[in-house]
């Protein structure tokens, strides 16, 4: 079997695609310093694909340790998720952000090239778009992002691009997401998380009587009803896509390409909310507050290229997305 890093591998996006690697026969190893996860998902992983994995809690800030993991494994792959992505902190807080991804990547990256790990997918984002006018967003388009988090997910890019270059043998997938949200269908896993930046998981502790009003940031956006556009994707239809990019360069000696994940759909935050109530009775209150620092108006994907090239689309509705998320948030928090 082949053996994937994935660093990160517990958190939200991480720990869907373990179960995805480990249900289509991968072997893995997950390396994660638990900054933004929780131990008893390695359980909860363990428990839906009844196989075991290696675990390591390590910060790749920590380059020692790092290639020592390296020295004691033989990797066919690395999946980078470890990364810090609120937006907001990022701003409050942006040496923090250039601190923990650039190094981390950084040092990954070392280790790939001195223990000859050729093959590399890449947990980038649709912040690296920024504020374009023309919608949706194209792999081609520019980029421009708006916040720290973004720029650090535009820098990685660049710095995976400028090490291709260097080297040709090397195969980097970078996958640009856009919003991730609901939760595995066992509702063992999903977007847990002691203080959620995100919304959906906002949504679903206003729907479950956990949070008060909800705060909506900016309600005069220049969209249908004011409130911010996004293009919402199910966490286990963006897992899926990892598997697709490691097909894709199963039997290639030099590539690199970016593909959106996406849905080519934009959701407002008052459509999540009404979908969110819709599935659980108008439990949902929510509040207008100012608009944030560094947040887009609109931000949605064309998949098309990730359809043609990878032989991937997302398959779920919004529907499926918020009730999953009520689902979990009912469960485990």
């Amino acid at each position: 079997m082949k053996k994937i890093l994935l660093t990160g591998g517990l958190g939200y996006i991480g720990s869907h695609t373990a179960v995805e690697l480990l249900q289509n026969n991968y072997d893995i190893v997950i390396i994660d310093n638990l900054s933004n996860s929780r131990l008893e998902v390695k359980d909860s992983i363990k428990q839906i694909t009844n196989k075991s994995f290696k675990f390591i809690k390590e910060d790749l800030k920590n380059k020692e340790a790092l290639f020592k993991v390296f020295e004691q494994e033989n990797f066919y792959a690395v999946v980078h998720f470890a990364a810090s992505k609120a937006v907001g902190e990022s701003v409050e807080n942006p040496l923090k952000y250039y601190n923990n991804n650039i190094i981390s990547s950084i040092n990954l990256l070392e280790a790939m090239k001195k223990y000859n790990v050729k093959n590399l997918i890449f947990s980038s984002s649709a912040c690296v778009y920024g504020d374009l006018d023309d919608l949706p967003y194209y792999e081609s388009m520019p980029t421009t992002p708006t916040n720290p988090y973004g720029r650090t997910k535009y820098f990685i890019e660049e710095i995976i691009k400028d090490v291709y270059t260097a080297d040709k043998t090397n195969n980097f997938v970078i996958l640009r997401y856009f919003n991730p949200v609901g939760a595995h269908d066992s509702f063992l896993i999903g977007e847990d998380c002691e203080k959620p930046a995100n919304l959906m998981p906002l949504v679903a502790r206003a729907a479950t009587g956990k949070l008060g009003k909800l705060k909506v940031f900016g309600d005069n956006y220049n969209t249908p009803d004011g409130t911010g556009v996004r293009d919402y994707i199910h966490v286990v239809d963006l897992a899926k896509g990892h598997l697709k990019a490691l097909e894709k360069i199963a039997d290639k000696k030099g590539f690199l390409n970016t593909y959106n994940l996406g849905t080519g759909v934009g959701y407002s935050v008052l459509d999540l909310i009404n979908t969110f109530n819709e599935i659980c009775g108008n439990k949902v209150k929510y509040e207008f507050a100012e608009r944030r620092a560094g947040d887009a108006p609109v931000s949605y994907a064309s998949s098309q290229k990730a359809e043609k090239e990878l032989n991937w689309k997302a398959t779920r509705s919004l529907k499926d997305m918020c009730e999953s998320s009520y689902q979990f948030e009912l469960r485990n928090n």
